[in-house]
């Protein structure tokens, strides 16, 4: 069981002692640059600790929010020596240029609505501060968006509680593979 022996070294990585910070530091890095999306982390920490998730949940939207202001300072003043080489990495140039176009249109709603959108959270964050966005409104905008999504996220595994971590369990295979499956489509999908 491949899926099943990975499944339980996350579930206990997930109780180690210094895992809420692991967790900070993935979800400020996530705003910015890093490639990990933090619900990886966030999801089985909650899972491992029901008693905790709204804790985590609460420490995972501040450190987001914290990180999505390093993403905006990289856009307002390093757009071109950084946000520019992260955009590339990511292979996100009409990704950005979509984000552009929707923060023509919305405005600071984008960055709420990014806290759920396919497209990397870090790419809204570069782009606010490319675009020279209010800091108080892409604060607040950001501190709502990604709190529901980290909060729908723990609400979901608290309501599941037991008899979803024995759904998971029983499943994980198929879920492990059918993860890689979908993983494998998106990546021929967005690259062709």
């Amino acid at each position: 069981m491949i899926f099943g022996d990975l499944y339980n070294r996350v579930i206990a990585w997930s109780r180690h002692r210094h895992a809420p910070y692991y967790l900070c530091a993935v979800s400020a890095m996530e705003s910015s640059f890093f490639p990990v999306p933090t619900a990886f982390m966030l999801a089985p920490m909650c899972l491992a600790d029901r008693d905790r998730a709204w804790w985590l949940a609460l420490i995972t939207t501040v450190s987001s929010v914290v990180g999505g202001l390093l993403g905006y300072l990289i856009g307002m003043f390093f757009f071109d020596a950084v946000g520019e080489q992260i955009i590339e990495f990511y292979d996100a140039r009409d990704k950005f240029e979509q984000a552009v176009a929707w923060f023509a249109e919305y405005g600071v709603w984008v960055v709420f609505i990014a806290g759920f959108s396919p497209i990397p959270y870090k790419l809204f964050t570069i782009t606010s501060g490319m675009l020279g966005l209010a800091v108080a409104p892409f604060v607040l905008a950001s501190l709502v968006g990604r709190a529901g999504q980290f909060f729908l996220i723990a609400g979901l595994l608290v309501l599941g509680g037991a008899r979803l971590e024995r759904s998971i369990r029983r499943y994980v295979e198929w879920i492990g593979w059918g993860v890689l499956a979908l993983v494998v489509l998106a990546y021929l999908f967005l690259r062709h």
